[in-house]
């Protein structure tokens, strides 16, 4: 599903099913060594669709490891995004000459739980998923989120900074598109400001994914 919003040269992997054997270096098992059998088989697999990933790029495998805002750091000369959720895990790499950064998530297609909805968005956001209407093959409210998600992921690497759910307002089309329009001063990117981002999302097999790529 991933490769139908990334097109080369971003390359992509994905998998619907964990991965029972996975090489993980002595770091990356330090990071998941007490955790649940369910974390460390998504953290295992998700990292197995990276290096796969980057393996078609001509890239060793290597530790994937998170900073200290838990985004993954990618070797050198690369730049990438990981997600997993229920029953899907995906990887997206490309060179930075290529493409300064990526957002992608994976989200079940399921309504978000009570309270979640005002939490994560705005009032005008809320009338627009109200304006898209009751569509049985897609939780809005879900898509939205995922797609909030998918900006902050795409917005860490050039800005190096948090941004809250509050702080870009979304615009969703129900023709498999979606803006972004930042509510703070962005970073400089090719010598003017970031001030948005445009991305695309589909929904199909119980997940709604949503990807950026700038």
């Amino acid at each position: 599903m991933i490769a139908q919003l990334l097109p080369p040269p971003v390359v992509t992997v994905e998998t619907s099913a964990d991965r029972s054997t996975v090489d993980l270096f002595p770091a990356e098992l330090a990071l998941v060594a007490k955790s649940v059998p369910k974390r460390q088989a998504e953290f295992s697999t998700a990292r197995w669709c990276a290096r796969q990933a980057l393996g078609f790029l001509g890239v060793e495998p290597a530790p994937i490891l998170p900073d200290e805002r838990g985004a993954p750091q990618w070797p050198a000369g690369f730049v990438g995004s990981i997600t997993h959720c229920n029953r899907y895990r995906a990887a997206a790499v490309a060179m930075d000459t290529d493409v300064l950064s990526l957002g992608i998530d994976a989200e079940p297609n399921e309504p978000l739980p009570d309270g979640v909805l005002e939490a994560v968005s705005l009032p005008e956001e809320r009338a627009m998923l109200h304006a898209l209407g009751a569509d049985s093959s897609v939780c809005w409210d879900r898509l939205l989120f995922s797609a909030k998600e998918s900006v902050y992921k795409a917005w860490y690497p050039p800005a190096r900074k948090m941004l809250s759910f509050e702080e870009a307002r979304l615009a969703i089309s129900a023709d498999g598109s979606f803006t972004a329009t930042l509510l703070v001063p962005g970073p400089t990117v090719a010598g003017k400001p970031l001030t948005g981002f445009t991305g695309r999302w589909l929904a199909n097999n119980g997940i709604v994914l949503t990807a950026i790529q700038l």
